[in-house]
């Protein structure tokens, strides 16, 4: 993988990360090889890209309190941030996936990025230690960060909301489902954030988390629009 820029002295532990768990579960239930999920590994590439984040904001930021470093942290250790890297690296390219998984887009899906970016750090960190995993993400991370810092990007638009909602109206958004379409293992669902009442946005996504995720990001957007920011 040029992508990745590193030779893998076991590149046993590069095909595990990249293998998503409805592909191990499908290859054994047609009697082949046994096949180990990444599952394992994203729980330890999770402890190694909180370390580099820390890290990283430790030493470039040294003026940055601690209570502004750990919402910085959180927004660059979240979903939508580690699967945004996942694709600039194209390490959905390399994703082995069950066919279900591969036929209902998760190819493209957040958490599945999220999880094999993980896994890839943690791959890194086992065959070529601490400074090989951070040399893969901090380019990314400090990119990244750097946004964060300077409210360029946001990752977490239900926070946001909230905080805006409160600010504004002194009361949170509330999220229902309006609408579920496709069949039982393609589910396509649509949620309305509104606030005392008035819907405010919609959004659409396979699951109610994701689908209340886009409709926050649409209602942030209306209102930083609304006031010309």
């Amino acid at each position: 993988m040029e992508e990745i820029g590193y030779h893998f002295c076991d590149p046993e532990l590069l095909f595990s990360a990249l293998c998503h768990s409805s592909y191990a579960n499908e290859q054994q239930q047609q009697g082949r090889e046994k096949v180990i999920s990444n599952e394992r590994l994203e729980f330890l590439g999770d402890a190694v890209i909180d370390l580099i984040i820390s890290e990283l904001l430790y030493t470039h930021y040294p003026e940055a309190q601690e209570g502004l470093m750990a919402r910085v942290k959180a927004a660059a250790a979240s979903e939508e941030a580690l699967s945004e890297i996942a694709l600039e690296m194209k390490l959905n390219k390399y994703l082995f996936l069950g066919k279900g998984e591969e036929q209902t887009g998760g190819r493209r899906r957040s958490s599945i990025l999220a999880d094999v970016l993980e896994a890839v750090v943690a791959a890194l960190y086992l065959d070529g230690g601490y400074s090989a995993s951070k040399e893969l993400i901090e380019p990314y991370m400090l990119n990244l960060i750097e946004d964060v810092m300077k409210k360029k990007r946001i990752f977490d638009y239900k926070t946001a909301l909230q905080e805006l909602t409160q600010a504004r109206f002194r009361e949170l958004p509330q999220y229902e489902v309006v609408d579920i379409k496709g069949l039982p293992h393609a589910r396509q669902f649509k949620v309305e954030v509104k606030i005392r009442g008035k819907t405010l946005a919609t959004g659409e996504a396979p699951s109610i988390r994701e689908a209340e995720k886009k409709a926050a990001q649409a209602a942030w957007n209306y209102f930083i629009e609304e006031s010309g920011n």
